[in-house]
């Protein structure tokens, strides 16, 4: 099972969200998954890597890819299995991370996602693993 993750690039709730993405990843693992997606820019994407690392050393068969944008530009993502790059050649540059970002959800069984505004990015993405009925875990703050 393929895991893949969309959210702000800030978070605001980090306390939260951290022990949520772990509970995510522990459970998912228990139903099979054994390769998560990462994007690697902003927080979000720092906190699911970071989580994903922790479950790592605990279960150390699972994998984590950095997708990456831009052939040219790897953001650091320490702890990641591998790099790959979707066909995203004859994309223009300004939508790279949008085309990118769909070709991650539409690669994955499951979505975690942490969005909390409809628009931008995350919301974006969010909006396509609907429209493509993936299964969606979303973060939904306490209170």
């Amino acid at each position: 099972m393929t895991v893949t993750f969309c959210g702000h690039r800030e978070v605001y709730e980090r306390a939260e969200v951290r022990e949520w993405l772990r509970e995510c990843i522990d459970m998912l693992i228990c139903e099979g998954a054994d390769l998560f997606y990462l994007g690697g820019y902003g927080e979000f994407d720092r906190m699911a890597a970071g989580a994903v690392r922790e479950a790592k050393s605990r279960c150390p068969h699972i994998r984590a890819a950095l997708v990456l944008p831009y052939p040219d530009r790897v953001p650091d993502c320490g702890g990641c299995d591998y790099t790959v790059y979707p066909p995203l050649e004859n994309v223009p540059r300004r939508y790279a991370i949008l085309r990118r970002n769909e070709w991650m959800i539409r690669e994955s069984d499951v979505v975690a996602a942490y969005v909390r505004a409809g628009f931008g990015g995350a919301a974006a993405a969010l909006e396509y693993a609907v429209r493509r009925g993936k299964r969606i875990l979303r973060f939904s703050p306490a209170g």
